[in-house]
C-alpha cells in the first residue's frame, strides 16, 4: 500500500512540475509577443557593438533568416568582415591563426526559433526546478532536455522575460528588453564561456524584423 501511495504521489508531483514548466514557458511566449507573432518572424537584423575582453570593441551586424541562415559581420577600421555563418548547406568561421574565413564541415547551425517555440513537438522534456536569484531578481528555473543535451533557463518571476541561459559550454545573460514591432527582445547579451576567447558582451542599438535581405547576403 505504501508503495502504491508513493508511486501515485510521485506521478502527481512529476505532473505538477511538468505543468508548471509548461505554464512558465507559455507565459514567456505570450508576454514577449505571442506564439503567432513569433512564428510570423522570418528574418532578424541585429546591429550594435560587441566587446571582447576589456578594450576590444567592434561594430557588429548579425543577419538571421528562417530556417537556419545566419551571418555575423564585424567592422574593423571601417571595413566589414564576415566572421561566422551558415549558408543553408555549409558553415563558416574565422580562423584567427590565418586571419581567414574557412569552411567548417562539422558546423552545426542553430534553429532560427528559440527552443521554447513548439518545444514539445521538437522532442524536449521540460522540468521546473524551483526559484533562484539572478543577481537581485528571483527567477523561475526551467530545464529543457533533449537526448543528452540539457539547457537551464531562468525567467523573471514578475515579467517572465528570460534573464539567463546555461548551456553546456556557455552562460548567457539577457537584459534591456525593448519592444520591436509586436515582439519583445533583449538588447544586451553577455556571454561567459569555457571555450578560449568565448566571452563577450553585445549591446544592440537596433533590431529590424522581417527585413528582406539581398539574395547574396548569406554567401561567403
Amino acid at each position: 500500500m505504501k508503495k502504491i501511495i508513493y508511486l501515485v504521489l510521485l506521478t502527481l508531483t512529476t505532473s505538477l512540475y511538468s505543468q508548471t514548466a509548461k505554464e512558465i514557458i507559455d507565459r514567456n511566449i505570450e508576454l514577449s509577443g505571442g506564439l503567432t507573432n513569433w512564428k510570423l518572424l522570418n528574418s532578424v537584423l541585429l546591429q550594435g557593438k560587441v566587446i571582447l575582453g576589456i578594450k576590444d570593441e567592434y561594430p557588429i551586424k548579425i543577419y538571421q533568416q528562417r530556417p537556419n541562415l545566419t551571418k555575423t559581420v564585424i567592422s574593423i577600421s571601417g571595413k566589414e568582415t564576415a566572421i561566422e555563418g551558415f549558408d543553408g548547406t555549409k558553415g563558416y568561421a574565422m580562423n584567427y591563426a590565418t586571419n581567414k574565413l574557412q569552411e567548417y564541415p562539422e558546423y552545426v547551425s542553430e534553429s532560427f526559433d528559440n527552443d521554447f517555440i513548439d518545444w514539445e513537438s521538437k522532442g524536449f522534456d521540460a522540468k521546473y526546478l524551483g526559484k533562484e536569484k539572478v543577481g537581485e531578481i528571483y527567477c523561475h528555473k526551467v530545464e529543457l532536455t533533449k537526448n543528452v543535451n540539457k539547457n537551464i533557463y531562468y525567467f523573471d518571476v514578475k515579467t517572465f522575460m528570460l534573464l539567463k541561459e546555461v548551456k553546456k559550454d556557455d552562460t548567457l545573460i539577457y537584459s534591456d528588453y525593448k519592444k520591436v514591432g509586436n515582439l519583445v527582445m533583449a538588447f544586451r547579451i553577455e556571454s561567459s564561456s569555457t571555450k578560449k576567447d568565448g566571452d563577450y558582451m553585445m549591446i544592440l542599438n537596433r533590431i529590424d524584423v522581417n527585413k528582406v535581405f539581398p539574395t547574396n547576403i548569406f554567401k561567403f
